[in-house]
């Protein structure tokens, strides 16, 4: 071979080598679970290069009820202002490890299986949360009794209750299937603020070590019972440091998308804290994600009754800035509590006083309802 003949090969080489390699802005990446079935795969790819489309808005338990009814067909507040369902639907699984027939907010299950079906079926997207009871002591999941996340991994004295209340957890995901009979593709949110100190598996009630262990027992489970159809999301609620973000966090193996949660209760016209703090987070996250070939998510966000009727294009879009999420969601509509004496809801309805600020929100390039989620046509490889 002459010499510029070699040097050119050897240039083609370290070009096919550098080719190869997986590049930090790639938009394809690996699920955790390397047995996802293809429509998951292509839901977390879609999922993946639609940031720099725009942020898919969410919104919990929207076709169940809202403010002032319940379980109407086709209802929801949010379509009623805007014309359009939100693109991602946000339920919680609690109740399940009871094998009670309705959720901790009184969703019966059918019924959600229904509603993640016809969702699905629009191009719409499921998130799951489960406030799974603390398995010591069989109360709540905002019960924090010391020793209870220890109790339920393996060799501790709950560890096979545990697994039986999981049992529920998956045989309802692996009913909910599509009109061809194949599972549909969720995004679940194990284990959820877990850097709070609010439920049983919070940071301030176990080690980093027990933390990892219960996360990795619990997707591994899964999987081992035939669940493939779910992308996971590691959540926290605030954070100061790269550090302290990923204290606690079971591995890139282990986790799919990167999230946080953190509402408002000031008075945004007031106090800035709330735009602050997401920045600061959203600013760490995205280091971590970029690193990791990972997407981000605001996986629960709002502020109670939106007293602020500019909230939504004046502090909650300040609050994202230009970072790139994947989805947002705010919490559920509620209505009155009467326990509380108060309204509990946090996207508006006809006639509430953030209803024309909302309009203009949806009407934002970057945000997106579920006639765009249509058209980007998620589970499918575009």
């Amino acid at each position: 071979m002459k010499k510029n003949t070699i040097a050119l090969f050897t240039l083609f080489c370290l070009f096919i080598s550098c080719a190869s390699k997986k590049q930090p802005n790639d938009t394809k990446s690996s699920l955790s679970d390397t047995k996802s079935t293809i429509e998951t795969q292509q839901l977390y790819n879609n999922l993946k290069k639609s940031i720099d489309i725009g942020i898919f808005f969410g919104h919990q338990d929207d076709l169940a009820y809202g403010v002032n009814w319940k379980y109407e067909a086709g209802r929801s507040d949010v379509k009623e202002l805007t014309g359009d369902y939100p693109a991602v639907y946000g339920w919680d699984l609690a109740g399940l490890e009871k094998k009670s027939k309705t959720n901790i907010d009184g969703v019966p299950f059918d019924k959600m299986r229904q509603y993640i079906k016809e969702s699905h079926k629009r191009g719409g997207i499921t998130t799951l949360s489960w406030h799974i009871d603390n398995p010591l002591t069989n109360k709540n999941a905002w019960d924090i009794t010391p020793n209870s996340l220890a109790s339920a991994l393996p060799g501790g004295v709950n560890h096979k209750k545990f697994k039986s209340w999981l049992d529920e957890g998956i045989r309802f995901i692996l009913s909910i299937k599509d009109e061809n009979g194949k599972p549909i593709p969720m995004v679940y949110r194990p284990y959820h603020e877990l850097t709070g100190n609010w439920f049983w598996w919070c940071k301030n009630n176990g080690s980093p070590e027990e933390f990892k262990a219960l996360w990795k027992f619990t997707i591994n489970y899964f999987q081992q019972k035939g669940v493939h159809n779910l992308i996971y999301v590691y959540n926290t609620a605030d954070f100061n440091t790269k550090e302290e973000f990923l204290e606690y966090y079971p591995g890139s193996d282990y986790a799919d998308i990167l999230s946080f949660d953190k509402y408002q209760y000031s008075d945004p016209t007031k106090d800035n804290s709330f735009i602050e703090n997401c920045q600061r987070q959203f600013k760490i996250m995205d280091e971590v994600t970029k690193e990791q070939n990972k997407i981000m998510a605001f996986a629960e966000t709002g502020y109670e009754a939106i007293p602020y009727d500019k909230w939504w294009t004046d502090t909650l879009i300040k609050a994202i800035g230009d970072y790139k999420i994947s989805y947002l969601l705010v919490w559920r509509n509620h209505g009155w509590q009467e326990k509380e004496q108060k309204m509990h809801y946090y996207a508006p309805y006809k006639g509430q006083i953030s209803e024309k600020d909302f309009i203009n929100f949806y009407k934002l390039d970057k945000i997106l309802f579920e006639k765009e989620a249509k058209k980007e046509n998620l589970y499918k490889n575009n």
